[in-house]
């Protein structure tokens, strides 16, 4: 389908399933009801929404919480309101409520009433993948009109960073307010990691004095592109390889967590990835649970690397397809020779990389960076977030 076509179809059906959005416009906003959102509704109960939502819980705010869902057979709360999302659900929860809360872009026909606050969370602060302007021309035009749709609806975008802020006009395409509370989601990276630590060892069946490694490679396929599919070709380390080198760098008998796309799990374990100290993580919704109780870390392009390294683990980037990755993504945003994480090409080099690992340099290059940034992870963003959440109530 040509380009323009498609654009035209999919302003049009915006601008028909905006219809429910309006017809909602009867109904009162209730200044207490706060609708969640993650990734379109595809993942459960997860990333910053869900730790906001926990925080909520925790104080028993008098709040109405209510969390839009593809699949309702997810775990939730009992203090959450699970709702199937669907168009008229959407339409009427997202017109009724005082706060929105979510982590990915709000589709066309999603229409914001006076009165109400947005607040955009995202799902990465620092990270490597250039986003919307920043990736040159293959930023569709699609792709824009869906982002600048969204960016005009935010009222806030919460921040970890002065590094994150100065990315918004062009990641985001957005210049409005920030807040910069640090990232809900690490909360537990910094004030439960003893605790976790028993917690993923115990729900794994591992040693309690096991080492655990998570690999958690990027999301790769289209988004708001003419086709939209998953990309299957980057390849994985060797989990052999990678488990010996950290056993001979830290000592200690190590396990892999494998933390990929659903579907992309078969067919990375069927092409090779097989060790009995390789275990399947994927199907957990919430991903910094197990990242809590992680001795290291390991991915190509994840911000996730960012975020482990609040725990100041070692992390360590693969990056085997590095040209093609950037030919098809565009610049990434860091030169990977700064950072603090040592970046392989290929299985050997990861080899060398983890068991030459200097703790000491590591960690005073991770103060450099976190300086440098200006960046707020200290524990307290859901405090912070939900301080200022119930200041909209009043």
């Amino acid at each position: 389908m040509e380009e323009k076509a498609y654009i035209k179809i999919r302003l049009l059906k915006g601008k028909v399933q905006s219809i429910p959005f309006y017809i909602c416009r009867s109904f009162p906003v209730n200044k207490k009801k706060i609708v969640f959102c993650c990734i379109e509704g595809t993942t459960g109960y997860t990333c910053n929404p869900k730790y906001i939502a926990e925080e909520l819980i925790r104080r028993k705010e008098d709040v109405e919480l209510v969390w839009l869902v593809n699949d309702v057979s997810k775990q939730f709360p009992k203090e959450i309101n699970v709702v199937k999302n669907t168009l008229l659900n959407r339409a009427y929860h997202l017109s009724t409520a005082g706060v929105w809360i979510d982590n990915s872009r709000k589709q066309l026909e999603v229409r914001k009433r006076k009165g109400q606050t947005y607040i955009q969370t995202w799902h990465a602060k620092l990270g490597f993948k250039p986003t919307c302007l920043d990736r040159g021309k293959s930023f569709s035009r699609i792709a824009y009109l869906v982002s600048k749709h969204d960016s005009d609806m935010i009222d806030y975008v919460l921040s970890n960073s002065k590094w994150y802020e100065d990315t918004l006009p062009t990641g985001m395409i957005y210049n409005g307010p920030t807040l910069r509370f640090g990232s809900p989601r690490c909360d537990i990276l910094v004030n439960h990691v003893h605790e976790m630590h028993e917690k993923v060892r115990k729900a794994y069946h591992l040693p309690m004095d096991a080492k655990l490694i998570m690999y958690a490679p990027t999301f790769r396929g289209g988004s708001q592109g003419t086709t939209r599919s998953i990309t299957t070709e980057n390849e994985t380390p060797d989990c052999g390889m990678l488990l010996q080198a950290l056993q001979d760098r830290f000592g200690e008998t190590w396990y892999m967590l494998l933390r990929l796309h659903p579907q992309l799990v078969a067919r990375q374990i069927e092409s090779g990835m097989r060790d009995e100290r390789l275990i399947d993580v994927s199907k957990k919704d919430d991903m910094y649970e197990i990242l809590a109780g992680c001795d290291a870390f390991v991915t190509d392009y994840s911000s996730a690397a960012f975020d482990a390294a609040v725990m100041r683990i070692p992390v360590f980037l693969y990056c085997s397809d590095y040209d093609e990755y950037k030919k098809e993504r565009g610049t990434l945003l860091w030169d990977l020779n700064e950072l603090p994480f040592g970046a392989a090409r290929d299985n050997e080099e990861l080899q060398k990389i983890v068991c030459g690992f200097d703790e000491k340099e590591y960690k005073r290059s991770l103060d450099r960076l976190f300086r440098e940034t200006e960046m707020v992870e200290d524990g307290k963003a859901c405090e912070r977030t939900v301080e200022y959440l119930l200041t909209l109530n009043k």
